[in-house]
């Protein structure tokens, strides 16, 4: 059973146990999947189910479930695939609303989700689709703030959520906040460093973290931290292993926890950080399962 923190909007909020980081690319496109436990241990590979992709995202629904949706393999997809409150997941669900890759996706509003930006493969997208707490994908809808790709989101504030960063050709550092009711607002100024590729999860309850990512600079090991009212933080100077492609996701349950994982470095790798619920992101701990990038992360049980 997952402990649960009061909302701001009143909604009843999880904070789940247990992760799972699942798809992307080692070389091959892949589904395989590996579970993190409610302290942080990653398991090692759980063979895939669905379309074998990458670039996709994920994010929590349902309060216990997750779902993994949009991605690449030599085209863009907008299929999806649920997963259980046991971290099972499943084979794919036809897709709905615009075929996508490099997309962003976070948990709002306590039960539900959202995806939102990425490339068409004919041009940059700002577009976002509601996940209801059933788990269904919505329509699009129409895109405000900067179409980009490369751009990552993450829950902060117990209902609300936060895209940042991405490229358009060049990097930006932009955020767009979700309302608790689902709703994309216009950009906000860039704070840190430009770059895309990151990734984010919630932590301490109520902020948030993106982390990693490149920019013309080259690979970055850099975090910005993420208030409880969406204000995104300067940069803190990164410990690990530079990279990008990562994903991440909190677990940890009342722990407020969260972990980063996977990505590209000087190739491919299968490392991990943890994430204290103060929001400090710790040294490199050592891969298991699959070395990948292009990997998608969510939160579930």
């Amino acid at each position: 059973m997952f402990p649960i923190i009061p909302a701001s909007s009143g909604t009843a909020v999880p904070q789940n146990d247990e992760g799972i980081f699942a798809f992307g690319h080692d070389g091959n496109y892949s589904a395989v999947s590996n579970l993190v436990s409610n302290t942080g241990v990653v398991a090692s590979d759980t063979a895939g189910v669905g379309t074998a992709r990458y670039y996709l995202a994920g994010c929590e629904y349902g309060g216990d479930k997750g779902i993994f949706g949009y991605g690449s393999t030599a085209s863009a997809q907008s299929m999806s695939n649920l997963v259980s409150n046991a971290g099972v997941v499943a084979t794919d669900t036809a897709g709905v609303g615009t075929a996508r890759v490099y997309v962003g996706a976070c948990d709002y509003g306590g039960d539900k989700g959202i995806f939102g930006f990425g490339h068409t493969g004919g041009g940059y997208s700002a577009a976002t689709n509601l996940v209801t707490d059933a788990g269904v994908i919505g329509t699009d809808v129409a895109g405000v703030g900067t179409a980009r790709y490369g751009a990552q989101a993450c829950e902060y504030g117990e209902d609300k959520g936060i895209f940042g960063f991405g490229t358009t050709g060049s990097y930006t550092g932009a955020t767009n906040l979700v309302s608790n009711a689902g709703v994309v607002a216009t950009d906000v100024a860039a704070v840190g460093t430009a770059r895309g590729y990151t990734g984010a999860c919630g932590y301490g309850g109520d902020k948030g973290i993106f982390g990693f990512g490149t920019n013309a600079g080259g690979k970055q090991s850099m975090t910005n931290l993420v208030s409880n009212t969406g204000v995104v933080a300067s940069d803190t100077t990164g410990v690990g292993t530079a990279r990008h492609a990562l994903a991440a996701t909190q677990y940890g349950g009342a722990a407020y926890t969260g972990i980063f994982g996977f990505g590209n470095a000087a190739g491919n790798v299968g490392m991990t950080n943890l994430v204290s619920d103060t929001g400090v992101v710790a040294t490199d701990v050592a891969a298991v399962g699959t070395a990948r990038h292009g990997i998608a992360a969510c939160s579930f049980n």
